[in-house]
């Protein structure tokens, strides 16, 4: 699925977006605006940010999966 068609199922959840040029960055999906894939990263300490890039740039989206079952330790 193009993932243009995957923006809807994945808003303000956590996602990884992988770039033509081979990077990737990760965040809450935030939308889509006038050319640019909004996404809520963190930054440090308690601060975020909402950065912009442009849509030419992507290559893809992917949801987080599911963390596996929770054990605990101790």
């Amino acid at each position: 699925m193009p993932w243009q068609q995957k923006i809807p199922y994945l808003m303000n959840q956590p996602i990884g977006v992988s770039f033509v040029d081979g990077t990737g960055a990760s965040g809450v999906l935030c939308g889509i605006s006038g050319g640019k894939l909004l996404v809520m990263e963190y930054l440090y300490q308690a601060q975020f940010a909402l950065k912009q890039y442009d849509v030419f740039t992507v290559q893809d989206i992917h949801g987080y999966p599911r963390c596996p079952e929770q054990r605990f330790w101790g």
